[in-house]
């Protein structure tokens, strides 16, 4: 199998330390989690990563690539610095600050759906610091629907609606939550949909297939299957479509991965599939898309919806049943 890589800098914990104290927690820091350390310029014979730029523009640089930003010093130096780059809860990654004492540990943006409260949870048992977490659901010892969100693997459809139910789980209202899939009549007055990340599109197409008519035709697709594009896994082909731009572009898109497999591995997947002889011959393997789902989204996944051929594209629809 094959999947298309990140960046250095992607999902990992980028830490900025302003001073030799704060250097040495980050470098404590380095020895638990999967950081990337950023020093000023007079600290360059640390042979650190030195912030390039003034803070702000250093800070934009990774405020959308990394999977959270440490600043070890004054919260007002975190604050300056990301001002300019908060979008929305959906959006924002993790931001934390720490004293450089290591006393405090402060989530600051993106508590729930980023993991910044979580993530402060970890760092203080690890330093023996205090998290200050000040959420109302968790200074309130309730579950955060956002963050539950998060660790079961959903994708938030309707981000207005979160603060409405959080708001009733603090008074201890009736709140209507739906986890699917599958598009529907609303069941409740208002309803936060949670988009289980359960589905495996998978595909083949002709080389050099356009990238809008590669995302027209998907996007049909699971309109027709009646399920939220939120809900996809990955996207899996053939390892010959590895490089293929509609594919790669989509996936990039859609902020999933593409996974790829050679003929022989989807050869041996044992099932009933739609065979062709004219896909034999060109890939070695009697069907591409629907054994790349199933192989993608592994043990117990089933097939959602069989092969479909629109021009130059087949697509077929895998749920995975046991989510990891």
């Amino acid at each position: 199998m094959t999947k298309i890589s990140h960046t250095d800098s992607e999902n990992k914990i980028i830490i900025s330390a302003f001073t030799q104290n704060g250097i040495n927690l980050a470098l404590r820091l380095s020895n638990y989690f999967d950081v990337k350390i950023f020093v000023p310029e007079r600290f360059k014979d640390s042979k650190l990563n030195i912030i390039e730029g003034n803070l702000s523009e250093w800070t934009g640089k990774y405020f959308h690539k990394a999977k959270a930003l440490i600043f070890i010093g004054a919260c007002g130096i975190a604050v300056r610095a990301i001002a300019e780059h908060v979008k929305s809860k959906l959006e924002d990654p993790a931001v934390i600050v720490i004293d450089e004492a290591g006393k405090f540990v402060i989530p600051i943006l993106s508590g729930h759906v980023g993991g910044a409260n979580e993530l402060s949870r970890k760092i203080a048992n690890f330093i023996n610091a205090v998290p200050v977490i000040t959420t109302a659901t968790d200074v309130n010892n309730l579950v955060a629907v956002d963050e539950w969100a998060v660790k079961n693997d959903c994708v938030i459809e309707n981000p207005e609606a979160v603060k409405i139910i959080s708001g009733a789980v603090l008074e201890h209202k009736n709140i209507g939550i739906a986890v699917t899939e599958q598009k529907q009549i609303t069941p409740f007055p208002i309803t936060l949909y949670l988009r289980p990340k359960n589905l495996i599109l998978g595909t083949g197409c002709n080389r050099g297939t356009d990238i809008n008519e590669f995302e027209n035709a998907a996007l049909r697709f699971l309109n027709e299957a009646g399920v939220s594009i939120l809900s996809l896994k990955a996207l899996a082909s053939i390892d010959i479509k590895s490089n293929e731009p509609a594919l790669i572009k989509f996936a990039e898109n859609h902020k999933i991965p593409f996974l790829t497999f050679s003929a022989k591995e989807l050869s041996e997947l044992e099932g009933n599939f739609t065979k062709s002889e004219r896909v034999l011959k060109v890939t070695g393997v009697d069907n591409v898309c629907e054994r790349a789902c199933i192989k993608a989204g592994g043990e117990g996944t089933v097939l959602m919806r069989s092969k479909i051929i629109c021009g130059g594209i087949t697509l077929a629809l895998a749920r995975m049943i046991n989510v990891s």
